[in-house]
């Protein structure tokens, strides 16, 4: 068995639903995920800033989160184990993004990214990242892991950015 979940083939595209091209409603909660699953304790969870001059922000579970001063046009979110993807620092402002730690009343489980999700709704999901535990700020665009495999820098699904060149 392979490191990647591959995702869904076969579902029908419903008419009345408008969705970006090659995407596809489902009516569950899938879990699409690249490695194993890191099982992160809030008690030992935190979440790092770091800015474009090296000065970092540390906060824990119960301290998130204040504002950070910033010259930065780019983050590059880290994830535990390992992952990273990066972002114009404009599509994690102004509601335009999250940090998700509850689902349906509940705590964020762990396949679907908890205790803390990056949840980017506007973009390819890869650009949501599980398990989230930072923001790199950067003064320039810096590839994460499925943009250095290929993958779109940005990833608009309604223009199809899937893959570099697209």
């Amino acid at each position: 068995m392979g490191i990647v979940s591959w995702g869904f083939q076969g579902r029908s595209r419903r008419s009345d639903q408008k969705l970006p091209p090659g995407q596809y409603l489902t009516d569950d909660f899938p879990v699409l995920s690249a490695g194993p699953t890191p099982r992160v304790n809030r008690d030992r969870w935190e979440f790092v800033v770091a800015t474009e001059t090296g000065t970092r922000r540390r906060w824990t579970w119960p301290e998130l989160l204040a504002d950070v001063e910033t010259a930065a046009d780019y983050a590059l979110v880290h994830a535990y184990g390992g992952y990273t993807t990066n972002l114009p620092l404009e599509d994690l402002l102004d509601g335009q993004a999250w940090i998700a730690y509850r689902y349906d009343g509940g705590d964020l489980a762990p396949e679907h990214g908890g205790p803390a999700r990056l949840l980017v709704p506007h973009l390819y999901l890869w650009k949501s990242a599980k398990w989230v535990r930072g923001i790199q700020l950067l003064l320039e665009d810096e590839p994460g892991f499925w943009e250095t495999a290929g993958y779109h820098d940005y990833g608009d699904p309604w223009r199809e950015q899937r893959y570099q060149g697209d």
